[in-house]
């Protein structure tokens, strides 16, 4: 198979994969461009703006299906957005970056291999302090590698038990959606570079989510393609933390 085409069926399992679970997939497709060798300048921007369409996309299926908590989501938002914006003011030599990425595509399988979807939980009332602290850090991350953050917040509203998993979902969506935004916005005042094809990137990231949120929201995903991404994102992470580039 030509690797390219072999890229985009890529593309589309990771936004429909992430979309299914209320994200927006910037790990994932920061993952796949560092297995195809596209540099950090290029990755950081591409993935926060592939992020915004797929994201945004399952947070309106989610929604849809009643599972959206305001009063959960404005303390992590309000702290989260000038902090991805600083994040992304900030640029990082391309060694670090690799590396902490490559940690975070670890946290990003461990989302996808423990945390499944177990029914309605009883949920515990959140903490507007520990709300805020978490969103601005989660933010600054966001703005600083390419991500929009929800990958790292959905498995923490989870063991903190203030949602369930498709709150969860709904929340880390509209999570990503903002943060991608003030990330993208601050990495503009630096200047930002796309790849040729973008457009295309977009439109098959987008059909993926849009397949993703709707099943997801809906019915709950295979299995199969659960493990495929988990494998894709092992051998990412390996690469980008053990190879010397």
């Amino acid at each position: 198979m030509d690797p390219m085409i072999l890229f985009y069926v890529l593309l589309f399992v990771i936004a429909f994969l992430y979309a299914s679970v209320g994200h927006g997939g910037a790990s994932g497709y920061l993952a796949l461009m560092a297995l195809y060798g596209i540099a950090p300048d290029v990755m950081k921007p591409t993935a926060l703006m592939l992020n915004l369409f797929v994201s945004f996309t399952s947070f309106i299926q989610f929604y849809r299906g009643g599972h959206f908590k305001w009063n959960i989501f404005l303390p992590l938002a309000v702290a989260s957005m000038p902090a991805a914006f600083v994040g992304g003011l900030i640029t990082i030599n391309a060694v670090t970056y690799k590396k902490i990425l490559g940690v975070l595509l670890l946290i990003s399988v461990a989302r996808f291999l423990f945390f499944q979807y177990t029914g309605k939980v009883e949920c515990k009332k959140s903490s507007i302090g520990l709300s805020l602290l978490i969103g601005a850090s989660l933010g600054f991350f966001s703005g600083l590698i390419g991500i929009g953050g929800g990958i790292i917040l959905s498995p923490i509203l989870l063991l903190l038990r203030w949602t369930d998993m498709k709150q969860t979902a709904a929340i880390s969506a509209l999570f990503i959606f903002v943060n991608s935004i003030a990330g993208l916005v601050g990495q503009m005042t630096n200047g930002i570079h796309f790849n040729g094809d973008m457009y295309l990137y977009v439109a098959i990231a987008f059909a993926g989510g849009l397949c993703g949120a709707y099943i997801g929201a809906m019915r709950m995903t295979q299995m199969v393609l659960k493990y495929t991404l988990a494998m894709v994102l092992c051998i990412a992470s390996y690469k980008l933390l053990v190879e010397h580039h």
